[in-house]
């Protein structure tokens, strides 16, 4: 018997090594092929799909930067019951408990380590936040964060037949995104510091669930990460920024850069602005040109995706959007 209990126990103890991330709510019906509607909660009106992550609203012209989870339980009026739990292992960074003061409602960000990269997940439109959770709290995985709601600061309310958890796995832009938004936005509001979600990109959270179903053992965060379909490459003409010492892990190896030193960075991005790959360069592979340089566009990834704009063909030829050129701004601030 002792001998079972201790194969279990590592057994356990491996499943939780190969999977970093769990589902956030007993919901697990993403794992079910053509089960699809019973786990995400679409827009009013609209398919199950535009719950999913992407660009998914406004006829694909509107990015959707999470999964709005369906719930499973209700108390006697209707509401959801839900708990909120944490994808993973982490530290609470933040949390919200004024819905007022931002379209997420109630909300909790957790940052996580997991091979090496800084992740974070946040779990929006809560009825509450767990009474006592507190900045800088370690939590595990499954742990509970809240319960399941359908806060928000929108026009259009959430109703009860839509109550959903909203759930990201981000990576975060830049540490100083405050003073960016300050001095590149001095009249805009910003009642989260450095988490308002314009300093958060999303990935696919369905695609890390579903990869780690898969793969077991073998999944890889950063492999997924490195394996980003590519909308666009960039170059950047700057020596240091954060992301590029927040991300080494994305790092590919250059030996000309390593041996003359690096003048500024090779940047894939993928459909949300993700720098998945970064690649130093040396002052001597650097073209004459602007500090932002647009080298490569994936065109069919471009016109399939368009919501975020960060290309934009015009009279037959890509150069990089406003949004684009502003998220290069954020990264490199």
């Amino acid at each position: 018997m002792r001998v079972g209990l201790v194969l279990l126990g590592w057994c356990w103890l491996g499943v939780l090594a190969a999977q970093p991330f769990h589902f956030p709510t007993a919901n697990q019906a993403l794992l079910v092929k053509g089960a699809e509607e019973r786990f995400l909660v679409g827009t009013t009106g609209k398919p199950w799909t535009t719950g999913g992550f992407g660009c998914v609203r406004s006829d694909g012209w509107q990015m959707h930067e999470g999964l709005d989870i369906r719930c499973l339980n209700r108390d006697a009026q209707g509401e959801p019951t839900d708990p909120v739990l944490a994808t993973a292992a982490g530290t609470v960074v933040y949390f919200s408990t004024r819905p007022a003061l931002s379209n997420y409602g109630r909300y909790v960000v957790v940052r996580h380590l997991v091979e090496g990269l800084e992740v974070y997940s946040l779990y929006a439109h809560l009825s509450e936040v767990r009474p006592g959770l507190r900045l800088g709290q370690a939590v595990r995985a499954g742990e509970p964060l809240g319960t399941m709601g359908r806060s928000s600061n929108t026009h259009e309310r959430i109703s009860k037949a839509r109550a959903h958890v909203h759930f990201e796995l981000n990576l975060l832009v830049n540490d100083r995104f405050a003073d960016w938004l300050r001095r590149r936005f001095p009249t805009e509001r910003n009642d989260h510091g450095e988490w308002n979600g314009r300093n958060l990109l999303g990935f696919d959270p369905a695609q890390v669930l579903l990869e780690e179903q898969r793969l077991g053992p073998a999944f890889s965060l950063v492999s997924l990460m490195r394996g980003q379909t590519e909308l666009c490459r960039v170059l950047v003409r700057q020596p240091a920024f954060p992301w590029v010492r927040r991300y080494t892990p994305l790092l590919v190896r250059n030996p000309r850069a390593e041996k003359e030193g690096v003048a500024g960075y090779e940047l894939e991005l993928n459909l949300n602005g993700i720098p998945f790959q970064i690649i130093p360069r040396a002052a001597s592979e650097l073209p004459a040109g602007p500090r932002f340089q647009l080298l490569s566009v994936n065109a069919a990834e471009a016109r399939a995706h368009p919501c975020r704009r960060l290309v934009v063909e015009r009279r037959g030829r890509w150069e990089l959007g406003a949004r684009g050129r502003e998220l290069l701004e954020l990264l490199t601030y």
